[in-house]
């Protein structure tokens, strides 16, 4: 036994000292895991556990305000870091083909390198979403696959940057920051009342545009398993994978609220995104038929809630009463 943990500690010890990128070995939260680890499941349990308790007997806060400063922050910093990534690399030169990880101490490496950094540090960000359905006593959002989706993402960008900050698999996250533009400026005009409304009537395309979202990222990342370049295969594999989970649960939704002819949502309908952009779940109750898959179903019975890098905190108006966004 004491050899096993004795060749366990030598293993990590390798892998972070010997395998690891040696340029952010001293950068914030990067010499270790453990501290993204223990910050994301401390944000699970205050997810599930601790918040939901300390608002059982309190009254929903109505933070209007702050969600419109929140989801216009959330705008800036998805755009400021899709230009770094645009200049750091894919308007500088990087091939959609095959884009290896520079790991050299140039200007250019160094700024993707950061850039990966901010980020990672985005997905944290992100737990604010979690915290206003909380505050708001919306727990029915917070989602057993919510929490474990905006739980794991941090670690699983952290193991990128840590090991391979740059290269090809950043085209994910320049696309899902593009994505992130486009929603939380949507939810920041959706939550600054019924009169900003017609200014979003393109509500309706989001889901088409994450599906492409999807594809481009299955397709690009899985090219190389047909062509030799020189990037980790199994982080092309993990992120290409995400890829083909999302395009799925995607799919059932679409077929089922566009392509099926099934009752429109309640006005409890919730909201459904992988990276992005929140859509409506339909209820239980709701009876599943034309085509809608029998996955589908399990997902909306078990996951009837909002699966996203970012959940709509915004409102739109409904007969003048203020609902949450379907």
């Amino acid at each position: 036994m004491t050899a096993i943990v004795t060749d366990l500690v030598h293993g990590y010890r390798d892998l972070m000292d010997n395998k690891s990128d040696p340029r952010v070995n001293n950068w914030v939260m990067m010499s270790s895991p453990f501290p993204t680890m223990a910050i994301c499941l401390s944000y699970a349990y205050f997810s599930k556990v601790l918040g939901p308790r300390l608002m059982e007997n309190k009254k929903p806060f109505k933070l209007r305000g702050i969600l419109i400063a929140y989801n216009l922050v959330q705008t800036l910093f998805s755009t400021w870091i899709f230009y770094e990534y645009l200049m750091s690399g894919w308007a500088k030169g990087y091939s959609f083909r095959c884009q290896p990880v520079d790991y050299s101490n140039s200007p250019l490496a160094l700024r993707m390198a950061n850039t990966c950094w901010w980020y990672y540090i985005s997905k944290f960000t992100e737990f604010f979403d979690t915290l206003f359905f909380i505050l708001r006593k919306k727990n029915q959002h917070v989602s057993t696959l919510h929490v474990i989706h905006h739980g794991i993402m941090p670690f699983s960008v952290w193991m990128g940057l840590k090991f391979a900050p740059g290269g090809h698999s950043t085209f994910f996250a320049l696309l899902n920051t593009f994505v992130h533009i486009v929603m939380y400026f949507y939810y920041m005009v959706a939550a600054m009342g019924p009169e900003y409304q017609k200014y979003i009537w393109w509500k309706k395309y989001l889901t088409t545009f994450q599906m492409v979202q999807f594809v481009l990222i299955m397709s690009h990342q899985f090219q190389l398993l047909f062509t030799e370049c020189d990037y980790p295969r199994g982080f092309m594999i993990w992120i290409g994978l995400h890829g083909v989970l999302f395009l799925g649960l995607f799919s059932d939704f679409y077929k089922a609220k566009y392509v099926g002819k099934t009752k429109k949502p309640t006005d409890k309908s919730l909201q459904n995104g992988s990276t992005g952009l929140c859509m409506p779940i339909l209820e239980d109750s709701v009876p599943r038929q034309n085509g809608v898959s029998s996955y589908a179903t399990i997902y909306n019975k078990e996951y009837n809630s909002c699966y996203s890098n970012g959940t709509n905190n915004g409102y739109v108006a409904n007969n003048n009463t203020e609902k949450k966004l379907a």
